[in-house]
Formats: C-alpha cells, structure tokens, sequence
C-alpha cells in the first residue's frame, strides 16, 4: 500500500480514502471533481484593513514631515515635527514585516470554498471542503494520483 497524503482529517493511499470520517474504495469512487464556492469577501476585508495598518505609520510620518517643513516655527519644533515623523515611518518596517507574514497566511487559507466531490455507488459525495489552497492540493493531487495508480493493471502474464 502506498500512502500519498496523511493527515489527522484525510487519509490517501493506494487501496483507498479516508475523508470526513468515512472510508471509500477507490473502486467505489466513478467520478472525482472539484469545485470553487462563491468569494468569501470578509477574507478580501480582512487584507485590505492589513494593507491600510501596514500604510497608516507611513502616511503619519510623510504628514509630519510635511507639517515640520511647511509650518512656520521654530527650528526645534520643525526639527521635533521631522525627527518624529522619520521614527514613526521606521516604526513601519518591522510592523509591515509581521502584517505581510499574516496576509501570506491569508492568501494560503484563500478566499473561495473549495470542494472535493465524488460519484460514489451513483450518488454524488462530498468529500471534502475547505479554504486552504494549499491543502486543498496536497489532497487533490494524491486523490489523482491514487486514481491514476488503481488504474494501472497488475501483476498477471502476458
């Protein structure tokens, strides 16, 4: 038996699959598909509000600097109103650093449904549903791959 995805959810080997709990031959799987949901658009919120923390530091310091520059005060303020307005901008860089790693992990969880569906003994199963892309591949191409092998004839002469 060869094994092509484990997880604590999911299991693919060459003889069959585990998945939501219940356990199919590949035999009994006619038809495998995939499908995408509809756009899950609080996900494309949640990236945008990151976008506009990651923004927010450096549009305050381009305004300090600005207000420091065009203000008519003295040198220690212009130079008080500046030297914030640089610190907080540099703040930025680790703050963006730490949201970018979020929005990464964003990005892998996606913002659409995908579903693994099958033709089991006539009758169309889901198999699994989930947000994450990459798992989401990991277990389709297995599924792919343990069909392809079943496929193949064997042992037997010519």
């Amino acid at each position: 038996m060869i094994t092509y995805y484990r997880d604590p959810d999911v299991l693919v080997t060459s003889d069959g699959i585990r998945m939501g709990g219940r356990d199919y031959r590949l035999d009994d799987l006619a038809r495998v598909w995939h499908t995408r949901g509809r756009r899950q658009w609080s996900s494309v919120a949640g990236r945008g509000a990151l976008a506009v923390a990651m923004i927010m530091p450096l549009v305050v310091g381009a305004i300090a600097v600005s207000i420091a520059v065009l203000l008519d005060a003295s040198s220690v303020t212009t130079i008080a109103l500046a030297g914030g307005g640089i610190l907080v901008g540099l703040a930025a860089v680790p703050l963006a650093d730490v949201l970018l790693e979020v929005v990464d992990r964003s990005y892998d969880r996606g913002s659409h449904r995908l579903e693994i569906w099958a033709d089991v003994r006539g009758a169309g199963v889901l198999l699994l549903s989930t947000r994450n892309r990459q798992r989401f591949g990991q277990i389709y191409r297995a599924l792919q791959r343990a069909l392809d092998h079943d496929s193949v004839p064997r042992g037997g002469s010519s």
